[in-house]
């Protein structure tokens, strides 16, 4: 609706924008690495982040740089996961028809990435989404499914993501056995007010837009309310240009903003 009135080529703030158009941070890009090293090594790790901080969106980019052939993703996110589901969830991703009852899959799970190490020659990566919705049962299962062959042998990756409740959780006494076992941790930060600036300014030119359309109040604005954090940036500057384009306001400035989030955001 706004964006022949602006003269976009497609819709800017898009969750869905291929790989190659991200826009990434210091803090992304330190990420990325963290998470190339923890599959390179075969690690445990942890990464947690605010809702919408961009956590999935290093996911995306970590799978686009992955070999294929020497690596196999398995991706899980269910709000209410337990172990069978787990195992059966993974079996599936491995083209395998997991077993009825939970130890058994836990057992041909296991068989499975063995021989996807050693006769495939690929290393499997489980990353687990939404971690922090994982209930006691499923987190405490975690330290058996790391243990292969006495637990002298590692042959995967595991990655829990989840937002800052997770490191929380883990936190407590009784899933010390599993803290133990973490690899690498990193908590994925928002983005400041230059980096929120230089944002907003990379989606609209991969949109088709070079010029300017937030005035420097209205980022103010948008920066105090969002924090950073993209996905609050997206949802604002999208009601923003659709709000301009129904008053044929060419920019968009501090009051417009602030109209918009006390209207349509509740704050």
């Amino acid at each position: 609706m706004f964006e022949p009135f602006f003269g976009f080529q497609k819709t800017p703030f898009q969750r869905d924008l291929p790989v190659t158009e991200l826009f990434s941070t210091p803090a992304h890009e330190e990420l990325i690495s963290r998470l190339k090293y923890t599959v390179e090594k075969r690690f445990f790790s942890l990464i947690t982040g605010e809702v919408g901080a961009g956590k999935s969106t290093a996911l995306r980019r970590l799978d686009s740089m992955l070999n294929p052939n020497k690596y196999k993703v398995l991706y899980v996110s269910d709000s209410a996961l337990t172990p069978r589901n787990f195992y059966g969830e993974v079996l599936r991703q491995m083209d395998c028809e997991p077993k009825f009852y939970r130890g058994d899959a836990k057992r041909q799970m296991h068989k499975a990435i063995l021989d996807l190490v050693e006769n495939q020659g690929k290393s499997p990566i489980i990353l687990v989404d939404e971690a922090h919705l994982l209930n006691k049962e499923m987190l405490e299962e975690i330290r058996f499914l790391l243990n292969f062959r006495m637990d002298s042998y590692n042959p995967m990756s595991l990655i829990l993501v989840g937002q800052p409740e997770l490191k929380r959780i883990l936190q407590l006494n009784i899933y010390e056995a599993i803290t133990q076992r973490i690899g690498m941790r990193y908590h994925l930060t928002a983005m400041d007010m230059q980096e929120m600036a230089d944002y907003i300014r990379h989606h609209l030119k991969v949109a088709g837009i070079t010029s300017p359309l937030f005035t420097d109040g209205a980022q103010q604005i948008l920066f105090e309310y969002s924090g950073g954090i993209a996905r609050k940036v997206n949802n604002v500057c999208l009601s923003s240009l659709l709000c301009a384009a129904m008053r044929n306001k060419q920019l968009i400035d501090d009051h417009l903003v602030r109209e918009v989030i006390e209207n349509e955001f509740g704050t």
